[in-house]
């Protein structure tokens, strides 16, 4: 780590130059300042970081930027190389990983009540704070996460997003025991979330456009994977859309059983088209989002993929080809995840 003009140590990072398609190629390669280690926090050696849908909203604008130039990424696997002297639990050499959450107030009624997914004030890495597209990232201790040695850096990586993120809208869901899930979508997230609803014992229905996420889908153990506009094979118990796009919403809700839930787990979603409510929501049909995730939601999920061990079908990317990954992304020629891994 290099120091900067201002004797702040820096990194290689990638930051968002300027809002645009990824095929313009938004972000840059730079060498930016690290941000102040402060008393909870940990320094943390890169050593893999996912590739989510959000840094692509970030990037081509569909999210307002909250930092100038910010660095994307909030899939972080790397090891503790220094921490700040109230970073509990943490020592260097620590395996750790970083998510979505970075923070938050620890007061407001919501944080009380248990759901500080909720609260006003959350701050989210890679939006608010710069995240992983980088050699070294600064990670507030409390919202960190312990990994397990062994499963290799781009394979953990994605849980701690598309991994965290899936379980919560699963659990939004409300899928019963033994009952019928629809994906609609078969990226990152979706991928591992219908992984662990098998575990669970779930029949499984996909349905997304591109025709190897489908093959991937019946490999994994689904019992159908048909094009995103048509209607599974029986009626669903719940459904989790996946794609951010809004004309899926109606379609999703007519292919529920009575008394079904749709939760969506996108943080950008296109226009919803109206609905019909004799068609898409009698009969105690559901609508819901699904809104970041508590850190109790990532320890509960990562403690139940340690159990069942979801395949996660990675396309790495090294580093130093961080636009390239986003572009492929936004082009859908990625199947399952992308993760950048060290050079």
């Amino acid at each position: 780590m290099p120091n900067g003009a201002d004797d702040r140590p820096t990194t290689p990072a990638w930051v968002v130059d300027r809002t645009a398609p990824a095929a313009e190629r938004p972000l840059r390669y730079v060498e930016r300042p690290l941000e102040p280690l402060g008393p909870t926090g940990i320094l943390v050696g890169v050593r893999a970081c996912g590739v989510c849908r959000t840094d692509l909203h970030l990037a081509e604008g569909d999210l307002a930027p909250r930092v100038p130039r910010c660095t994307p990424g909030h899939e972080i696997v790397g090891r503790v190389l220094s921490t700040g002297p109230g970073a509990e639990g943490f020592a260097p050499g620590d395996r750790v990983g970083a998510a979505w959450l970075a923070g938050t107030c620890g007061t407001c009624r919501y944080c009380r009540a248990g759901r500080e997914n909720l609260c006003p004030y959350s701050r989210y890495t890679g939006w608010d704070v710069h995240g992983g597209y980088a050699r070294h990232a600064v990670v507030d201790a409390r919202y960190a996460y312990h990994l397990p040695e062994g499963p290799p850096d781009e394979e953990l990586a994605p849980l701690l997003c598309a991994g965290i993120i899936g379980y919560r809208a699963l659990e939004r869901a409300a899928l019963p025991p033994g009952g019928r899930l629809g994906v609609y979508g078969f990226g990152a997230s979706a991928h591992l979330t219908a992984q662990l609803a098998l575990a669970r014992g779930a029949t499984v229905h996909v349905m997304t456009r591109a025709e190897e996420a489908r093959r991937l889908a019946l490999d994994l153990g689904a019992a159908s994977a048909t094009g995103a506009y048509d209607a599974p094979p029986e009626p669903l118990d719940a459904a989790i859309l996946f794609a951010p796009v809004g004309d899926l919403v109606p379609v999703a809700l007519a292919a529920l059983d009575r008394g079904g839930t749709l939760a969506v787990a996108g943080i950008h979603l296109t226009d919803v088209p109206p609905l019909n409510y004799q068609r898409h929501l009698f009969q105690e049909r559901a609508l819901r989002s699904v809104t970041a995730n508590t850190r109790a939601d990532g320890r509960a999920y990562l403690a139940e993929a340690a159990q069942h061990r979801p395949v996660v079908h990675v396309q790495r990317y090294p580093l130093s080809r961080a636009d390239d990954a986003l572009a492929d992304l936004a082009a859908d020629r990625v199947t399952g995840v992308a993760v950048l891994v060290e050079d």
